[in-house]
């Protein structure tokens, strides 16, 4: 059965024959768009390391969510600015925090868009790491029970699913604890399940002011040279009461996310991250690639390798090219 009779070129012959025979589809309800939010009133202002993105207040996020809303995006990522941090992280879980009063300013205006809230202190506190610091070490089973604290604290705001990013040992189990004492049975957990200790954060940490005063976060985010440790980490996840699991990054990892593809059932995510967003955008701007191609290319890929999800700073302008 070789050539002639098998010309692999048919199937490729017309934009309606390749649209018919299309194994993997990029849709709308692929995507979430990070949302940066900071303290005060009128703020919407341009992230200088993050093309096309805003920090905005509780008060002016929730026309953007309208926005997003209406492109048909089905969620929203929040991160979290405060005004002020201490070596704790004591402002990630107040009623009236930033992230809590933003929730519920886009439940009001946009009851239906899911809004997922970031679980992690390194936005919070003073030294920039995601947790409590002892004997200059972050201090796990500590940040554990602040991490529950805070995540209960975005449930009774609103909040439809908390993804802590922390990467300490059993804070998933914390959490679902918390949440299932509390009658919040209902709120999901997405849990940054395989999150590498990246190069790629590097705008991200601009933008969300969380860059860490000391050393790094390699003894707790994971060593980019490792794969198997990252099934480990998705299936102790699970176990604890995860119901989504995310792999982070994403164009790095796209062998990690098809290996947990191959290997769970859940809900799979992937995290386009701002390294790789300002990657392609940078390339574009200095006329070396097509933006929009690559772009659909670049989330293509991520989808084909198994995500069921994907978030990306790229979320809307995806939604408008692909609704079309």
């Amino acid at each position: 059965m070789a050539f002639p009779k098998i010309r692999m070129r048919r199937l490729r012959s017309s934009p309606a024959m390749r649209r018919l025979v299309r194994q993997t589809s990029l849709s709308i309800d692929d995507l979430v768009y990070p949302l940066f939010v900071r303290e005060g009133n009128g703020i919407k202002t341009p992230i200088k390391s993050m093309a096309g993105c805003f920090h905005f207040s509780p008060d002016t996020i929730a026309a953007e969510a309208a926005e997003v809303a209406f492109l048909g995006i089905p969620a929203v990522l929040l991160f979290g600015l405060p005004d002020q941090k201490d070596a704790t992280g004591s402002q990630a879980w107040p009623e009236t925090g930033v992230v809590q009063t933003s929730i519920k300013e886009i439940k009001k205006a946009v009851p239906d868009l899911l809004v997922i809230t970031d679980v992690c202190l390194c936005e919070y506190t003073d030294h920039g790491h995601c947790g409590v610091i002892k004997d200059g070490k972050v201090d796990n089973d500590a940040t554990c029970e602040l991490l529950a604290k805070m995540a209960l604290s975005h449930a009774q705001a609103g909040a439809d699913i908390v993804a802590p990013s922390d990467m300490m040992d059993g804070r998933v189990k914390y959490i679902r604890e918390a949440l299932e004492e509390n009658d919040f049975k209902d709120v999901a957990i997405m849990s940054y399940a395989a999150k590498y200790a990246s190069a790629f954060y590097g705008p991200f940490r601009d933008a969300a002011e969380s860059a860490p005063s000391f050393g790094d976060r390699k003894s707790y985010q994971m060593d980019p040279a490792g794969s198997d440790q990252a099934m480990a980490e998705i299936a102790l996840d699970i176990e604890e009461g995860a119901d989504i699991v995310m792999v982070k990054p994403a164009l790095p990892y796209l062998d990690i996310i098809y290996r947990a593809r191959q290997r769970f059932d859940c809900p799979i995510a992937a995290y386009n991250v701002s390294g790789e967003y300002m990657m392609l955008n940078s390339a574009a701007d200095a006329s070396l690639l097509d933006r929009d191609p690559a772009m659909l290319e670049m989330l293509c890929s991520i989808k084909r390798a198994g995500a069921d999800i994907i978030i990306t700073y790229f979320a809307k302008d995806a939604a408008k090219l692909l609704s079309k």
